[in-house]
């Protein structure tokens, strides 16, 4: 059986909570199940007891030089935007990147590995408050501030909070499989899979009238027929709305537009029937709503990097 290795980093004024989301993810019971076990190192980045956000403390038994050894490094945050990471810290991720090492920067962990140099050049999110100064302060880095997490290769980041759930779960999916994952996701009580971003979060004018009450409905109904067309002016027709009035409405309810929101309800859709059916690809691409093969490998490429075959080899082991 492969042993994986992660580490992750915890330092003074620690959120529990941030800190827990990888132990409880890599950390309990065998998710990997025959095929890989995790092997879980909390690794201190200055001299401990380290004080937490909760006000109890916590005294790991490895230090920093325990990052050498892993093959993913984890971020779970961190206590202030504003304030640069420990020299002996960086120093240490970007000698793992060296190695070819995994690294993750959950929530604020985001912008430790950007102080390392390390996001440069590449994608990136993390939590939306934070998402304007984290693009000011590091201008060579692509900030994607609507979304839940970013995977661009060796390095991913999450947004806020419970994204690093989400973010985990991914990570998982990728080394295990969808069905490991799943099952994991299942003993924690959470979606194996969240499509959307985080801008559902952003503080913003909350929907709350009757008429928004049914355009969540309306939703429910749309995610059931994805494979029917769906346009804007049969949309508003049905909501009982004109056209403009949906569409703002529509913008405030999910942060996106109607075709953004249709693209990844269908891709979404695309990928659970990819990993847990056999259905033949064309059937996925119609079930899904694209119509055909090609429209199916497009949005993949774009959205994923990977062809639908691509996908379901990866995720079906």
């Amino acid at each position: 059986m492969q042993t994986h290795r992660v580490a992750v980093v915890a330092f003074d004024q620690i959120s529990p909570f941030h800190l827990s989301v990888p132990c409880l993810v890599f950390g309990e019971g065998d998710p990997g199940g025959a095929r890989m076990r995790f092997e879980l190192q909390v690794c201190a980045a200055e001299p401990g007891p380290l004080n937490t956000t909760a006000g109890f403390a916590i005294d790991t038994r490895h230090g920093l030089e325990a990052l050498a050894g892993a093959d993913t490094l984890i971020v779970p945050s961190w206590r202030d935007p504003a304030e640069p990471a420990p020299p002996a810290l960086l120093d240490a991720l970007v000698a793992a990147e060296a190695r070819g090492a995994q690294l993750v920067g959950l929530c604020l962990g985001a912008f430790v590995l950007a102080e390392a140099g390390l996001l440069d050049g590449r994608r990136a999110t993390t939590h939306w408050l934070w998402a304007e100064f984290f693009a000011r302060h590091y201008p060579r880095v692509q900030v994607q501030p609507d979304v839940l997490y970013v995977d661009d290769g060796p390095i991913l980041t999450s947004a806020g909070t419970v994204a690093g759930i989400d973010c985990c779960l991914h990570l998982l999916r990728q080394r295990c499989g969808a069905g490991l994952s799943n099952q994991q996701a299942r003993r924690l009580v959470v979606a194996p899979h969240r499509q959307g971003g985080q801008a559902q979060f952003i503080e913003q004018p909350l929907p709350a009238t009757a008429r928004d009450n049914r355009l969540s409905g309306l939703l429910d109904w749309v995610r059931e027929r994805l494979d029917q067309p769906h346009d804007l002016d049969s949309l508003a027709e049905r909501a009982l709305m004109s056209r403009r009035s949906f569409s703002r409405h529509f913008r405030q309810l999910t942060g996106s537009t109607l075709g953004d929101w249709l693209r990844g309800e269908r891709l979404a859709l695309a990928q659970r029937l990819l990993e847990s059916t056999e259905q033949p690809i064309p059937e996925v691409a119609c079930l899904a709503g694209f119509g055909s093969v090609a429209s199916l490998r497009q949005h993949f490429s774009a959205a994923l990097g990977v062809s639908p075959s691509a996908y379901r080899q990866a995720f079906r082991g």
